[in-house]
Formats: C-alpha cells, sequence, structure tokens
C-alpha cells in the first residue's frame, strides 16, 4: 500500500459554510508523478500541477502559469510567467522551476511519458525569475499547444525525485487551486483547497474522486445523491440521468476516435490464413485494394447508433469537428459490401480468407460489442473474422509484442485513441508516423506504418507557423494518412457526464472532469 499524500503543516480548517465536491470515476488514478502519461492521473492531477498553458474545453490555448507567450524566432520561444504564483509549500514559482519541469519531462522513460510534447526542446533557460526560454531543435509553431501537458513541479522539491516520491507525497507539490491530501490506490483521491491559491477561493473546501469502475453503480451513485458528479456515462444508461428530477446530462464528441489499425508492412502476418486454413504466402493487408475493402465493409452509422447506443459520432477522419486538423471535406466512408467483395476480387481473393482481430472488452462501454459486430461486417463480404477481445492490461502488453519471426503480434486490432493536446497530425505523429524514439516520433506505432511521403506532410504541418498554411497542412497529411488506408477511423468517442440538478459544467473535448469548472448554477 502507498502511503497517503499528506502535508500535514498545510491542512487548515474549512470555512463557515464550504462544501465539499464528490465526482466518482470509472478508472483509476495509479500514479501522482505528473511527468507520466494516463487520463485519470491528469485528471486528477491537473488540479494539483499547474501548466505554463491550459486548454479551454475546446483545447485552444489560452494562459496559465504563463501569462503570454511569443516565438523570439524559428528556433526559440520566450514564455512570461506570472507574477505571485506559490507552490503549496509557500515558497515561489519561478522560470527555474518550469525549465527544471521541462527537462524532468525530457528525462523520464517508460512507455508512458510526454516526451512528444517536448520533443523539439533543445534546452530550456530561466532568463530570469519571470521569463522562460525555449530553444527549440527544429521550428515548432505549436510548442504552447504541446507544453499545455507538462505541469509544473518545484525544482527544490521535485530534486532527483522518482515516481515514488511522487506517490509518497514529498515531491508532490504543485501551485494548483487543490493540494493532495490522501490517495488510497484504487478507491479514491481527496484534494483540498490550497490556502496558497493566487486566484479566488474555490467553491469546494474539499473535492473527493472516488473510483466507482461499474458503470450501473456510478449512475446509481448519482441518483442515490451519493456523488456530485460522474463521468463515462454510457449511452445505454444516459436515459436515467437525463430524465431523473434530481439529475442532468451533458455530452460532446470528444478527442478520442476508435481506430481499426493494420500491419501493412509486414511480408507475412500470423493472423491471416487461406480458405483452407493454411497460412498465405503474403499479407495480405499489404494490399491498398483489401484496405479499401475492409473501409467499405463497415457500417460506421450502425456502429454509432446502435453498437455504440449513440455514444458516437461516424467518423472518417482523425479529428472531430471543432479539433485542428479536421477537415470538414472529408466525408465518411461509405458502407458498400458490394464494393468490398469486388476489391477483394480484384486484389486476388474471391474467396476472401480469414483473419483474427483483436480489441479490449473493458476500456469503454461497447468495445467488446462494437469488435463483434465489425468482426461479422468483414465475415459478410468474405473475410471470415474471428474476434479476441481482451482486458485492456493484456491487450496493450500484446501490442507491444512480436512474433519469433519479427511481426507484431496483433496483426488487425481495434482501439481508441486521443491526443491530449486535441491536435489530428499529433496523433497521426503517435500512431503512424514512422518510428524514431530520438524525434519521439511513432510512439504508439504497434504496426510500425512507415511511409515517407506521410512523414514530409507531417514535417510540413511541424513547421508551419502562419495558422492557414498550418490548416491545410495538417489537412493534407490526414487526408494522405486516410487516403492510404494507413489506418481507418471508425468513429468519434462521445464523453458524457452526469450532474446533480444545482450545478453547471461546461463538457471537455479531452473527456476532464474539472472541479474548477463545476460551479453551483446561479
Amino acid at each position: 500500500m502507498l502511503r497517503p499524500l499528506a502535508f500535514a503543516a498545510l491542512l487548515l480548517a474549512a470555512p463557515a459554510g464550504a462544501q465539499e465536491l464528490r465526482i466518482a470515476m470509472k478508472a483509476a488514478v495509479d500514479s501522482a508523478d505528473p511527468h507520466l502519461t494516463y487520463t485519470p492521473n491528469r485528471n486528477v492531477g491537473i488540479h494539483v500541477f499547474e501548466t505554463l498553458v491550459e486548454f479551454d474545453p475546446q483545447l485552444r490555448p489560452v494562459p496559465g502559469l504563463a501569462e503570454s507567450w511569443r516565438p523570439v524566432d524559428e528556433l526559440t520561444w520566450e514564455f512570461t510567467l506570472r507574477e505571485g504564483v506559490r507552490f503549496h509549500d509557500g515558497t515561489p514559482f519561478i522560470a527555474e522551476d518550469a525549465a527544471f519541469s521541462i527537462r524532468r519531462a525530457q528525462s523520464v522513460t517508460g512507455a508512458r511519458t510526454y516526451a512528444n510534447a517536448v520533443r523539439n526542446i533543445r534546452a530550456a533557460e530561466a532568463r530570469d525569475a519571470r521569463t522562460l526560454i525555449l530553444h527549440m531543435k527544429a521550428p515548432t509553431p505549436l510548442q504552447p499547444n504541446f507544453i499545455a501537458q507538462i505541469g509544473m513541479v518545484s525544482a527544490r522539491a521535485a530534486a532527483d525525485a522518482a515516481e515514488a516520491d511522487f506517490n509518497g507525497g514529498r515531491a508532490a507539490i504543485g501551485t494548483g487551486p487543490y493540494r493532495w491530501v490522501r490517495w488510497t490506490p484504487g478507491q479514491d483521491v481527496v484534494l483540498d483547497r490550497a490556502p496558497t491559491w493566487r486566484g479566488t477561493p474555490e467553491p469546494w473546501s474539499r473535492v473527493t474522486f472516488r473510483v466507482i469502475s461499474n458503470d450501473s453503480a456510478r449512475v446509481a451513485a448519482l441518483l442515490a445523491g451519493d456523488v456530485d458528479v460522474i463521468d463515462t456515462v454510457p449511452a445505454g444508461l444516459q436515459p436515467r440521468v437525463r430524465e431523473s428530477d434530481r439529475t442532468q446530462l451533458v455530452s460532446i464528441d470528444s478527442i478520442f476516435t476508435h481506430y481499426f489499425y493494420m500491419d501493412s508492412m509486414s511480408a507475412r502476418i500470423p493472423n491471416a490464413t487461406g480458405t483452407d486454413g493454411q497460412p498465405l504466402p503474403q499479407n495480405p493487408l499489404r494490399d491498398g485494394r483489401v484496405r479499401r475493402a475492409m473501409t467499405h465493409a463497415i457500417n460506421r452509422v450502425a456502429l454509432a447508433e446502435r453498437a455504440m447506443e449513440g455514444g458516437a459520432t461516424p467518423a472518417g477522419q482523425v479529428s472531430a469537428p471543432g479539433f485542428l486538423g479536421h477537415d470538414p471535406g472529408i466525408p465518411v466512408p461509405v458502407y458498400d459490401p458490394a464494393l468490398s467483395r469486388k476489391l477483394l476480387a480484384e486484389a486476388g481473393y474471391p474467396g476472401g480468407f480469414n483473419l483474427t482481430i483483436q480489441c479490449t472488452n473493458d476500456r469503454f462501454a461497447g468495445d467488446a460489442r462494437v469488435c463483434q459486430a465489425i468482426g461479422q461486417m468483414l465475415t459478410m463480404v468474405g473475410i471470415r473474422t474471428t474476434v479476441d477481445a481482451l482486458p485492456t492490461s493484456v491487450y496493450f502488453r500484446r501490442g507491444t509484442t512480436l512474433t519469433p519471426t519479427g511481426e507484431p503480434e496483433l496483426s488487425a486490432h481495434l482501439s481508441m485513441y486521443g491526443s491530449t493536446t486535441g491536435i489530428g497530425t499529433e496523433s497521426l505523429t503517435s500512431l503512424i508516423r514512422t518510428i524514431n524514439p530520438a524525434l519521439a516520433h511513432g510512439g504508439w506505432n504497434r504496426t510500425r506504418y512507415s511511409n515517407p511521403e506521410l512523414d514530409r506532410l507531417l514535417t510540413l504541418a511541424d513547421e508551419a507557423f502562419d495558422p492557414a498554411e498550418r490548416e491545410r497542412a495538417m489537412q493534407a497529411a490526414i487526408r494522405y494518412a486516410v487516403d492510404n488506408q494507413a489506418l481507418l477511423p471508425v468513429f468519434f468517442v462521445k464523453m458524457a457526464w452526469g450532474l446533480r440538478r444545482g450545478l453547471t459544467m461546461p463538457p471537455r473535448g479531452d473527456g476532464f472532469t474539472m472541479a474548477t469548472a463545476i460551479r453551483p448554477a446561479p
């Protein structure tokens, strides 16, 4: 058992009339280290560890600990920090803390880091107490968006700190409106209003994030008044929340897109066999006609409306409307089984072939059901599909495993992914850009996809400072990836929350449940 996070010296009596806000989450926090990625961790941690740049609900950058920023030249960014910011231990937040936080984010190793967000930073320099200079390896016009992912920590408290030091409390000192009080792994996290906060005190003296992983139990807790807010309301349970006179529902298309990933690079794959059950001499997924056949075999509207029970929006591209990189000219692929059969025959598979696909069965409501439905759709056009639905932990472990002959173990698989910046090309950089650890490219490229033209288009998008030019470059890269079926977008996952009556909360595209945005209704 990890030690509770507690800062006894800062425990103050709550003022009279102060309230507790009780939030129930589907997923559990598993680390207090702000430089390790995982949505629940970041959701809670951002209340404690602020960022230089923050995101509004549509994931557009707004001032955070930095009151302003500007490009000095193509390889230099200057951030001006706010005055009067203090850590929870009372020490001032200065530019050296910001530089230290960025360097620490660059040095943390493993699969769950923010290396992608700081990949182009050559050096972080504290010019004076309020001026941070970032020296870049390459032009990075969206660096303010990227830096919004990096929580600021105390250079003094977090010096030489490992994850255990954050989990144990010694290093878990931020500047935010709330501070850590107690963490019971797998059960809850308790935050208290920070007396060192520079702004208007929050209306909630205490915020408790409870873990209730079962969807029905989470909804029941809201309806019974045991909690005030719940996240991840599955579509099938939304009418109960919407129709109760004690609760209300809010929802939004999110940064998360559900994809069908295919290994189109390996010469042969372990999960495809011929109609006779024997291994195929070559990988059928290398043929663009087969990939096109698969995309036209998928009835995205039916999946969104029935398999997801209305909890998704059909997708033909990476980003939902409103996010950077969305191209309104890219249509949702037409559901056309006859075309799929024709394309398979043209590719040399008139009788189809056998394929095993993998997916998660516990990551979001409906994931296994969607997988089974896609398996049936592929089978209808001649790709006789076996579905292997796995627990998320097993799925991600197998997703990084290679066969004895060097191919990815998962040849065709489904999972959702969303860039925490909301930028479509950043999703492509993680998912299908040529793997290059030195540049933090391809961090989640499980199919080992590599295409020089896509890499070139992504580089153009990366380096364009003019917003209109950058938007065109992003759309070109996304259109190229979609047209070549580098991966198949299936649908945008909707995020939904339940709130008790008397509260307001603007829904966020990143799916975060922010106590700082929840307010008593006027």
